[in-house]
């Protein structure tokens, strides 16, 4: 078997909740993201789905090293980078590459569009002269589907769209092997996400690139992802391939959450079991103890209150935190 491009193991990320103004002292601990672990190969795509505050985005920015890390390990390339600095990291960033949620507020609206996709070969030194410079610019505006006479205009004259390509094109300007999405699409109209969610699939086929692909949208993830991470409070509850993830949901919230995605057909849509998922998500400051969806789970049961499930493999590639499985 071939070594992964990522392996992240256990991964924890605890924010301190601190108290008083002078003599601050810890109250609490956000157990933000607890106890993470998955892999990812070259050229796959990995959707890390879940509710809005599960730990998704802080996971992403972890494997950046954007974010501490409380505990656990982060391996990319081979190379353990759990704990690496600034200078250490430098290198590495140009094969890790981040494409942002908001495609209006992760771009410099001061900065020309030819700027801003050309900084990061400013920063790195790929840029050896300004025809060079030039070239390689005009060479990823066509790559992500813009006009290279674009370049001198300012990201205000951009859709929203068009925008998000910017964002991607820049990701792309040190030809990274992995590139985390954090929701690239759920700012967009639906017509667009399609738009830019081919985009990625087309780049993805033609440079052989990996994606921790982040996102809310169960449909957008099922479009885009060989594999399927689904994330409640913390933690993966489970993980398959894509399309045994879909068909067959092992736990109770995966299962809570692909019924409440519509299907087009009506007649298929009046026969489906809908299963309603009560209450809000608890606290990740106090999570529950036992299963943490427990709290929630319409299956539940007295073990679920007390005891805490491991992530068991199941065979197939597919793994489940669930004590009825």
């Amino acid at each position: 078997m071939a070594e992964p491009l990522l392996r992240v193991q256990d991964l924890k990320v605890h924010f301190p909740v601190m108290k008083g103004v002078l003599l601050k002292k810890q109250v609490g601990t956000v157990h933000a993201v607890d106890g993470v672990s998955f892999a990812l190969d070259r050229g796959e795509t990995l959707g890390l789905v879940g509710e809005s505050g599960c730990g998704k985005s802080t996971t992403g920015l972890a494997v950046l090293r954007m974010q501490d890390v409380t505990a656990g390990s982060i391996e990319f390339e081979g190379q353990d980078i759990t704990h690496h600095d600034k200078a250490q990291m430098r290198p590495i960033r140009q094969r890790l590459q981040m494409v942002y949620q908001d495609p209006y507020g992760s771009l410099n609206p001061r900065m020309k569009v030819k700027d801003i996709i050309g900084e990061p070969l400013v920063v790195h030194g790929l840029a050896p002269n300004p025809a060079a410079y030039d070239d390689r610019i005009a060479e990823l505006m066509r790559t992500v589907g813009l006009l290279p006479d674009m370049a001198d205009r300012y990201p205000h004259e951009f859709s929203g769209g068009q925008r998000q390509r910017i964002g991607i094109a820049r990701a792309l300007a040190l030809e990274p092997s992995l590139i985390i999405c954090d929701e690239p699409v759920s700012a967009l109209d639906v017509s667009i996400q399609a738009q830019v969610v081919n985009v990625l699939q087309e780049l993805q086929e033609r440079l052989g690139l990996a994606y921790l692909f982040i996102a809310h949208d169960l449909s957008v993830v099922r479009h885009l992802s060989h594999r399927v991470a689904v994330m409640y409070l913390g933690r993966i509850v489970e993980i398959a391939d894509r399309d045994a993830l879909y068909k067959a949901p092992l736990h109770p919230y995966t299962q809570a959450l692909l019924s409440a995605v519509p299907v087009a057909d009506p007649v298929v849509e009046r026969s489906r079991q809908r299963i309603v998922v009560q209450g809000e998500v608890p606290s990740a400051l106090h999570p529950p103890s036992g299963c943490r969806f427990h709290t929630r789970c319409p299956m539940a049961m007295n073990q679920c209150k007390t005891e805490d499930p491991a992530l068991k493999d199941m065979g197939q590639g597919r793994s489940v935190a669930c004590h009825l499985h």
